[in-house]
Parts: C-alpha cells; structure tokens; sequence
C-alpha cells in the first residue's frame, strides 16, 4: 500500500518496491515455489529445485487479489497467502485492527493468479496463549471456512506473528495441517521443522540490497536452532497476560 494505516505501516511496502524486490527475486537466479513445495520436501516426499525461495504474504489485506496478485502474476512467481477468516469475513470476529481487507469470496481468485491459500487462523491470536479448545477453533474454524468457499482441502497454515509452541504445534498437525509457518526471522534451510518453517519478515525500511543479501544466504541466521531464553520467557509473560485479559492480538 502507499498509504498503509499506521498500525500495520511498518510491514507494508509500496507497490514500486514490492515490483522492484520481485524483480532481485527473479534476478538473483532464486526459484520461487509454493510453501507446498517446501513442505513436502522437509517431509522427504518431493526434491526441491534448486536454489528456491518462498513468498508469503499474511492476513489478507486489500491490495492482495488485485495490485499484489497481478504483480506476482505478471512475472510469473508463486506465492503462498495465509488469510484470516473472521478478518476477511462479514460480521466475523477478529483482532486485527481496522485496515482495508479483501473478502473471503475473493480466496478463489488467488488461486486463479497463482497463488496458493493457506490458513492464519480465525481471529490472529497469540496461539501459544490459548486454551486447547480456544486453540482448537482457531485452527480448525479457519480451515473449515476456507475449505467451503475453496471446494479443496486447505493444507498450510501461518501462526500468527510467529507465535508458536510445542502444544500449538502439535494441534496443527492434529488440526489436518501438512505444514506451519513461523516467523523466526532466519532463513529456513534442507533441514527446518515442518511446523515450525522459518521466515523473514519483510519491513518498509528494507531494501533491495536487502532482498539481494538473502538471496544470497546472507543477512540472517539458519534455522534449525532452540528457542532462546528471552523468547521463552517472553511466551510465559504473555501466557500469564491472557490468563488474566483473555486473548490478545498477535502484532
């Protein structure tokens, strides 16, 4: 977006440097695949090409099924868009402040361009802070709601800013999910965990030099690696914070 709403602002690019950045993507000699690919790759199924990169995109803002999806369409590269149902729906029920989001009758159309459509909940909770019946509906709610208005069953799904646990874990997988994006701000490699896939966020002050420093394998960390002891620590706090406020927007 050029002109984002503040609270979102930071994550946002405008729509001349998301062409740009796609366009060191293609350059760098990257090729771009579904998170499908990746996942059935750390599950030892299917071989990945070689030197791959995936785009994800979360939520399910406005620009999506038009100005994003056509920019990706034109240059021929896959994507994999996480969408929050109660955000995208009518009437339903989210945490995501205000901002302009695309319909859920509009999931179809980016499959239609392209892109392949995963699950990010009902509301975009902190999941880690969750009952296990809280847990349960956000991630099977969502990926009822999607599968509807798709006609095919929805595989993937993106945890909320990143926000993860062994316990949330292993209710994706119980959930019907094949894989889970974190955000873990690394690179994923031949090695990451199929629930828990390593991504870089994206900010408005990232550059193109930036993009061609991942492309590379530079810039960031490698997953695999153990939660460290202030992310740890943070997730107790935040657990204790929901206990006491209910639950709270992941952003």
């Amino acid at each position: 977006m050029d002109d984002p709403p503040s609270w979102i602002a930071e994550f946002t690019v405008t729509p001349r440097q998301l062409g740009a950045q796609l366009d060191a993507i293609l350059a760098s000699g990257r090729t771009p695949v579904h998170i499908s690919a990746v996942a059935e790759h750390l599950a030892g199924r299917a071989a990945l090409p070689p030197r791959p990169v995936a785009i994800t995109f979360d939520d399910g803002f406005a620009d999506l099924p038009g100005p994003t999806a056509e920019a990706l369409a034109g240059r021929d590269i896959p994507a994999t868009a996480y969408l929050t149902t109660g955000a995208i729906t009518a009437g339903g029920r989210s945490l995501l402040p205000p901002a302009p989001m695309m319909d859920l009758a509009q999931a179809p159309l980016l499959e239609q361009y392209g892109m392949e459509v995963g699950g990010h909940t009902v509301s975009h909770p902190q999941l880690d802070t969750l009952t296990a019946d809280e847990l349960h509906r956000e991630l099977c709610d969502s990926k009822s709601a999607l599968e509807q208005v798709l006609g095919h069953r929805v595989d993937h799904l993106a945890y909320p800013h990143g926000y993860n646990s062994r316990a949330v874990r292993r209710a994706a997988a119980r959930a019907g999910y094949d894989s889970a994006v974190a955000v873990r701000h690394a690179l994923s490699s031949a090695t990451d965990e199929t629930y828990r896939i390593a991504r870089l966020i994206l900010r408005r002050t990232h550059t193109v030099r930036d993009i061609e420093a991942w492309m590379a394998g530079d810039g960031a960390r490698v997953a695999p690696y153990p939660d460290s002891l202030p992310t740890v620590g943070w997730r107790l706090y935040r657990r204790g914070r929901a206990a006491l406020r209910g639950p709270v927007f992941a952003g």
